[in-house]
């Protein structure tokens, strides 16, 4: 496509991490975070533009579609992983998209080992099971502002009222 050059890239584990060291041997400071981001809102937008500006580079983790399953229920994702990770690729602020596995971060977080960590301060910092891995690399954590009223799970209810109830408009 002739507008590639506008994306941000996909990258397996092994390429985001040599991404990183190249970005780490440039003197840029990498920053993580990661989610589902089955039907990217404004929410989600705002917290990654928060997470980019909080150094020169961003990392989005992206769930595969077997661990959103396992983390958000059968029914879900809506949205598959290869048109998740286009939404993000073509967002300003994300730099590299990498896909994960495991329900939760810490292996990919290991590997790719950020100068910053970014989770939305709808989680207490303390129980974030990846915490420990990032500081054991001298990394810090840091909680984004949270959207209130913009979630996945509350624009699928939406939907579902709106296309399931003749009065709704």
């Amino acid at each position: 496509m002739s507008g590639e050059r506008w994306f941000g890239r996909l990258l397996d584990a092994e390429a985001a991490t040599a991404w990183r060291e190249e970005q780490r041997a440039a003197q840029r400071r990498v920053v993580f975070t990661n989610g589902c981001f089955d039907i990217l809102h404004a929410g989600h937008v705002e917290f990654l533009a928060w997470a980019r500006s909080q150094g020169d580079a961003l990392i989005v983790g992206l769930n595969d579609d077997a661990s959103v399953a396992r983390l958000k229920g059968a029914r879900r994702p809506i949205v598959p992983f290869t048109q998740r990770a286009r939404l993000l690729q073509a967002l300003r602020s994300v730099d590299v998209v990498v896909g994960f596995s495991e329900r939760t971060p810490e292996v990919i977080v290991d590997r790719i080992r950020p100068d910053v960590h970014v989770k939305s301060s709808q989680y207490r910092e303390e129980e974030l099971p990846e915490r420990a891995v990032v500081l054991q690399h001298g990394g810090e954590v840091r909680l984004a502002p949270h959207q209130h009223g913009a979630s996945t799970t509350q624009t699928i209810a939406r939907i579902l009222a709106r296309y399931t109830d003749p009065e709704a408009s």
